[in-house]
């Protein structure tokens, strides 16, 4: 019977964000006994019905994807994103051993991929794992990571990888490293030459048990035109 491991990042009013993009707002919109009286139903005996909420969020906040529109202005949004590049077989690469700042480059890659015995195939998801998402309620989880290079992105789609994820706050390495070596967002940028797509912000990447050999689910809310879409991110191991 195959196991399910949530992925996801939750969200609530507290959840860490990335600089400058402002916490989510949710809250109760109508009450259960509001809802009632403004239909009519409390007159009839029927005191307590259907409550709902409302909910202000950037559609980079928590577990999400980013679409090409994120970064190209004429590329399609988050419903441009094909859902078959959202399931697939997944493979964990691990480098929380990189300190935080540092981009992970292709020998990195391949050297993690030779450190767990695999050969990438066509439509895998691979998920970079930092260790970041083991303190993502706290400030640091905005400064304290590694992150993906526009070399080792560009290897990962050379060998048929289309969707990718990090449990860290941005695909690239933190803001003050980027600026400090003058790399600017360069693996979100290869999307200007190159068509794929990554989650931001999962979680648990501990909790799968195997490095390889489960399937992995990313599928986005389907928004249309925007620049992201929230993702219920899951790993299924047999």
């Amino acid at each position: 019977m195959a196991r399910l491991i949530d992925l996801s990042m939750p969200v609530s009013r507290d959840t860490i964000t990335f600089p400058r993009v402002p916490p989510p707002v949710l809250l109760m919109y109508e009450t259960w006994t509001e809802f009632a009286d403004r239909i009519g139903a409390s007159a009839r005996g029927v005191t307590s019905l259907t409550a709902t909420s409302l909910i202000v969020i950037n559609d980079h906040v928590g577990t999400h994807v980013d679409s090409m529109y994120h970064v190209v202005p004429k590329a399609p949004g988050a419903e441009g994103i094909p859902l078959e590049a959202c399931f697939g077989d997944g493979v964990v690469l691990d480098f929380r051993d990189r300190p935080f700042g540092y981009a992970i480059t292709q020998d990195d890659i391949i050297g993690a991929l030779g450190a767990i015995g695999y050969q990438l195939n066509r439509g895998d998801i691979v998920l970079i794992h930092t260790g970041a998402g083991s303190y993502n309620t706290e400030g640091r989880y905005r400064t304290d990571h590694c992150g993906m290079s526009a070399e080792a992105t560009r290897f990962l789609i050379s060998q048929g990888v289309r969707m990718m994820g990090i449990d860290a706050i941005t695909f690239d390495p933190p803001v003050w490293s980027m600026f400090e070596t003058g790399h600017l967002w360069e693996a979100h940028r290869v999307m200007e030459e190159e068509t794929y797509w990554h989650v931001e912000n999962l979680a648990n990447l501990e909790s799968i048990p195997v490095p390889f050999g489960f399937k992995v689910a990313l599928f986005p809310v389907l928004w249309v035109g925007t620049t992201g879409a929230p993702v219920r991110a899951v790993a299924i191991v047999e």
